[in-house]
């Protein structure tokens, strides 16, 4: 292929038809940059779209779609604690020291960095040269650095074309986490769920219940009272993660409820009438997305708010006969009580100077996924135990 990359701007400098062909379910697709750029998240990101021409033949034609944005990184999130001190201490003298200007290919809170081609198109065939314009316009945007963000392992043989040809280094990212739906109800992923985790998971159903009653709906359109109270739990929850990277606004949610796509599972304690639980969840083909969610932790840990909602989530999934849930990263001590299987998801990254990629290339060798979160030190190690002992 003969390929040319065009950068714009907005959603809008694209073809909806080209989105369509590019984004099939069930990825997020137009809706989801549309929600992105309107909901006053300017201040974090900018977007960008490389447009990927191929202008074989004679007559340019659009044939994919890679959304980025830039980004200011809070070091935090990438350095080690030791670094993390040093430039603590620097930034009370230069306060862009605790931040790092990176150029992404991806989207800044989608499970999964995704390229979109149209049929017939190979990722082997637009990477290189993608690659390279992506890497031009972050020097323009006065990018330190460039990352291909979350791509999933099914794509590294493409995708390691970039360490062999274009000095980019890989490096694990936190895995996503998914769960095949097993049966027509949610008695066939009780059924499925080890027997361990299936009497865990029922024991606290039961503990809760006998704590709180909850009374459950799910919206496609909440009005503006239940948007403010939901925002609330939302911001309960984002406040408790150790993980920030994105910070959503109430606007996001006004913007995304529009969407037929768009789910709200909401639950209210039945005595009070006030809201405890929200969830927004993504139906887009045979998946649903469990995108967002918030809790009222003052109600306490024996209520066990968690579990409540995620029964409420696999009875929807199962009304709406989906076949796979995906529930994104972080969080995974109790998303493997669950029953999710992880999925391992790689950043590819390349420093604008030859001689800070060597050394964090050398640095980043020995980061793993168990080093990413504490909660992954004892799955990936009974993995470890499993392989040797053959099991």
């Amino acid at each position: 292929m003969s390929v040319e990359i065009q950068f714009v701007e907005s959603f809008q400098d694209i073809d909806p038809g080209l989105w369509e062909r590019c984004f099939p379910a069930p990825f997020e697709g137009l809706f989801w940059y549309q929600t992105l750029e309107s909901c006053g998240l300017e201040d974090q990101f900018k977007f960008f779209y490389a447009l990927i021409v191929d202008k074989k033949g004679g007559t340019p034609q659009p044939v994919g779609i890679a959304p980025c944005f830039l980004h200011d990184v809070p070091m935090s999130l990438v350095a080690p604690p030791v670094l993390v001190k040093v430039l603590d201490i620097a930034s009370k003298v230069w306060p862009r020291a605790n931040y790092q200007r990176t150029f992404f290919v991806g989207s800044p809170c989608a499970d999964e960095g995704t390229i979109g081609l149209v049929p017939g198109v190979n990722l082997e065939d637009i990477i290189l040269p993608l690659s390279r314009a992506v890497r031009q316009k972050g020097r323009q945007m006065g990018a330190a650095m460039v990352v291909f963000k979350d791509f999933p392992c099914e794509l590294r043989k493409a995708m390691d074309s970039l360490c062999r040809s274009a000095q980019y280094f890989r490096i694990p990212s936190y895995p996503g986490a998914v769960i095949d739906l097993a049966g027509e109800n949610i008695d066939g992923y009780f059924a499925a769920l080890p027997r361990a985790k299936r009497q865990k998971f029922k024991r606290k159903l039961r503990q809760s219940a006998e704590v709180i009653a909850l009374e459950t709906t799910y919206r496609q359109n909440p009005s503006e009272q239940e948007l403010a109270e939901l925002f609330g739990l939302f911001m309960n929850t984002y406040e408790k993660g150790k993980t920030k990277f994105e910070r959503l606004s109430l606007e996001f949610f006004r913007r995304i409820k529009d969407f037929p796509c768009a789910w709200f599972i909401l639950q209210r304690e039945k005595e009070s009438g006030k809201m405890v639980t929200f969830m927004l969840a993504f139906k887009i083909g045979d998946r649903l997305i469990n995108k967002f969610i918030g809790l009222d932790y003052s109600k306490g840990a024996n209520t066990y708010l968690y579990f409540r909602q995620f029964e409420a989530l696999l009875n929807f999934a199962y009304q709406q006969k989906v076949k796979q849930l995906q529930s994104g990263q972080t969080g995974y001590r109790a998303k493997l009580d669950l029953g999710h299987k992880l999925v391992d998801l790689d950043n590819y990254c390349r420093h604008t100077n030859d001689l800070f990629n060597i050394i964090y290339a050398k640095v980043s060798a020995d980061i793993t996924p168990e080093t990413l979160d504490e909660d992954l030190v004892e799955h990936y190690a009974a993995l470890k135990n499993n392989a040797k002992s053959g099991d």
